[in-house]
């Protein structure tokens, strides 16, 4: 038996068949489709044909088996013409199937969504393991040893208009900077910080749009505010409110004019700014200068709050330094951006300088907008200018 499953998918009977059939393939090519299995303890081959078409897989299996039969009756016939001592016959003739072997749609398709499902869930849990972004409060009080005081969510009319129009807006992100403000007014009762430093770890972490609209929750509450660039490497404040860029703060500093005559109105009731102004050439020791300690304290005396939007914490040292001059620290943390290394890192930084911290504030979360949950954008340090506003 075993030699004739090996007959059954030998050239010799693979050309007598693409003869017989007139085949357009080579003998080897017909051979790699013919399956021959003899079945233990009996006397039966199965022989199985693969091929594109139905038709001429069955075609190839019945002619095959004939041409089979015909060359074993040649090979088990003695010389001399007796009758041959074994018979070959065809016990079932192929037919055409009626569904394909191969692809098994349902079952392939029932493979891929288990394997997909298994690598979606094993990338995901490889993926949870290896982020090393602040995503939750725990996470982040730990490594801030304060509070969170503030939780900022995300918003794509910030992108292109950093300030939020308070009196007539009640969006997710409107009420998230009221929330804040109130959480600032109840740090302390009996003494409120009132000059606060905003600073982040590294750029693009959404403090200067933080630095703004807390300015502007707290003035819709009546109270008078002065909003400060310290960035004086990349100051954005006289972008986003259209203010005027070539005086500010370094003028001051650099005894080049009074501090009353570089204050700028913002355009919003309440909110007084001034801007960083020239770009010195040495940050760091004018805003560790007694000029600068004087001029936030005048600041200090004229206005409710001082709101300094600072520099980062890791490029810098100008956020440090202005934070150890003030009331306390808001430090920024971008959600699913900031590392847990580089947030530490600007922890002690700001602790190196015995500033005060007043919690942290998760900016870019994401949160429900005004009628749908969605993502969207909210600004960072690299905005865009905001369009031209009238205080109402």
């Amino acid at each position: 038996m075993l030699s004739y499953t090996g007959l059954l998918t030998g050239q010799t009977l693979a050309q007598r068949t693409i003869d017989k059939l007139g085949l357009d393939m080579s003998a080897a090519e017909l051979q790699e489709r013919v399956t021959a299995t003899a079945k233990p303890d009996t006397v039966l081959i199965d022989v199985s044909v693969l091929d594109e078409s139905p038709v001429r897989a069955r075609d190839i299996a019945n002619t095959l088996s004939d041409e089979f039969v015909v060359m074993a009756k040649e090979l088990e016939t003695p010389e001399d013409g007796s009758s041959p001592e074994g018979r070959v016959v065809v016990e079932q003739r192929a037919a055409i199937p009626d569904r394909p072997v191969t692809p098994k749609t349902l079952r392939n398709t029932a493979l891929g969504l288990a394997v997909g499902l298994g690598l979606g869930m094993g990338l995901a849990v490889i993926r949870d393991r290896l982020d090393n972004t602040v995503k939750d409060r725990e996470t982040l009080e730990a490594i801030t040893k304060v509070g969170l005081v503030g939780s900022i969510p995300l918003d794509k009319d910030r992108r292109e208009d950093p300030a939020i129009a308070f009196d007539r807006e009640n969006s997710a992100i409107a009420e998230a900077f009221r929330k804040l403000r109130t959480n600032l007014q109840f740090l302390a009762v009996d003494n409120p910080p009132r000059l606060i430093v905003i600073t982040s770890s590294l750029p693009g972490e959404g403090k200067s749009t933080t630095a703004i609209n807390i300015a502007l929750a707290l003035a819709e509450t009546g109270n008078k505010v002065v909003l400060v660039d310290g960035d004086m490497r990349r100051p954005m404040l006289d972008k986003y409110l259209n203010l005027v860029g070539v005086v500010g703060f370094s003028t001051v500093l650099s005894g080049r004019a009074p501090l009353s005559e570089v204050l700028q109105e913002t355009g919003f009731a309440g909110v007084t700014a001034l801007t960083a102004g020239p770009t010195p050439p040495n940050p760091s020791e004018l805003l560790g200068s007694l000029a600068a300690q004087k001029i936030l304290s005048e600041l200090r005396a004229q206005f409710d709050y001082v709101i300094i939007d600072s520099s980062p914490l890791l490029a810098v040292t100008d956020a440090a330094i202005l934070a150890a001059n003030s009331d306390g620290v808001l430090m920024m943390a971008r959600f699913g951006q900031t590392k847990r290394d580089q947030l530490a890192h600007a922890v002690r930084n700001l602790e190196d300088v015995g500033a005060s911290s007043l919690g942290v504030v998760f900016t870019m979360t994401p949160g429900r907008g005004n009628d749908t949950y969605s993502y969207s954008y909210y600004g960072d340090d690299s905005g865009r200018s905001a369009s031209d506003r009238s205080s109402s």
